[in-house]
């Protein structure tokens, strides 16, 4: 019989933490992109002449390679303190951007967008900013994988494969189904910025 505390571990919701970043996206008449900080967004349908992009990372390893909604909001799990406490979901967040995409998190100013739950119950904190973050290569950090299972030959794979950024309206359909709420609470939140700007005089 395990011990209780085994059992808890067991059925402990797993939390996660994640950036996600956003810009204005390419204009339709062909301009560079530009950081969303330089100027409103007010959704993702292009009508200001711009579209929202968002940079969002596929994951690696077979299990991923021919998988629809492979790609992914950079992000991993909170990590266990010593005292038995589960780190700061933002130091999380930022040291597992780094891990994944092989750079650091930018340095910019970040919202917390909320906590959302993907369909294996694992909880995802995702805190958004904009950024104009530019990645020649994605150097990620790997992970060893056994194959064929029982073989005892492990290989290693990366746990990011590719990373870019993609119009918000693709994202949807790329992402793990759990995070699509989170690409439209940035919609919201940033219709709402728009719509208190405004307001303002």
């Amino acid at each position: 019989m395990r011990a209780p505390r085994e059992r808890e571990r067991e059925h402990a919701v797993v939390t996660s933490a994640g950036l996600l970043l956003y810009r204005n996206g390419a204009a339709a008449d062909g301009r560079e992109a530009r950081p969303a900080s330089d100027g409103p967004v007010t959704s993702d349908d292009g009508r200001d002449g711009t579209a929202l992009d968002v940079f969002i990372a596929h994951m690696g390893g077979p299990f991923w390679r021919s998988r629809p909604r492979a790609w992914s909001i950079p992000k991993g799990e909170l990590e266990t303190l010593p005292d038995g406490s589960e780190e700061d979901a933002f130091v999380a967040a930022t040291r597992e951007f780094a891990e994944e995409i092989g750079v650091p998190a930018p340095d910019v100013s970040y919202r917390e967008l909320g906590t959302f739950r993907q369909s294996s119950g694992k909880r995802v904190v995702v805190f958004a900013a904009a950024s104009a973050l530019e990645v020649e290569r994605v150097r990620s950090a790997t992970f060893a994988l056994e194959l064929p299972r029982g073989s005892g030959r492990f290989v290693d794979f990366p746990e990011v494969d590719d990373a870019r950024w993609v119009p918000l309206h693709d994202a949807r359909a790329l992402v793990v189904a759990g995070q699509v709420a989170a690409l439209d609470a940035l919609v919201a939140l940033l219709a709402d910025d728009a719509a208190r700007a405004d307001r303002e005089p």
